[in-house]
């Protein structure tokens, strides 16, 4: 019986890590052990940054509406709330980007809502 050694998928298993470990310092573009570590990390911090950015823009939605809103007399959480009693269907997002790039469509929203 031939002897197996799975040349070809090793081969392209050990090219596709090295390909993605271009650019690295040192060791960690040049040895597969090496690099197969830091390009185990790599991706870790990718997964775990992916959850962040949703979290940093949420953050940074909530502090311009609440700049925005206190400008015209309301807290964010008075606002907001003021937002779902008259259910009106904008998100954060929208409402962030309004505050910022369109301050008189926001002041429209603050006067409808206001009580």
């Amino acid at each position: 019986m031939p002897r197996a050694t799975h040349a070809v998928a090793r081969k392209k298993r050990r090219k596709k890590i090295m390909k993605m470990a271009k650019g690295y310092y040192g060791a960690r573009s040049r040895q597969y052990t090496v690099a197969k570590n830091a390009v185990e990390k790599a991706l870790q911090y990718a997964y775990v940054g992916r959850k962040l950015k949703k979290r940093n823009f949420r953050k940074l939605w909530i502090q311009r509406i609440n700049a925005a809103a206190r400008q015209h007399g309301l807290s964010y959480s008075q606002f907001m709330g003021l937002i779902h009693k008259h259910n009106i269907g904008l998100n954060r997002k929208v409402l962030a980007d309004l505050a910022m790039n369109h301050p008189e469509a926001f002041a429209a929203i603050v006067e409808k809502v206001r009580p």
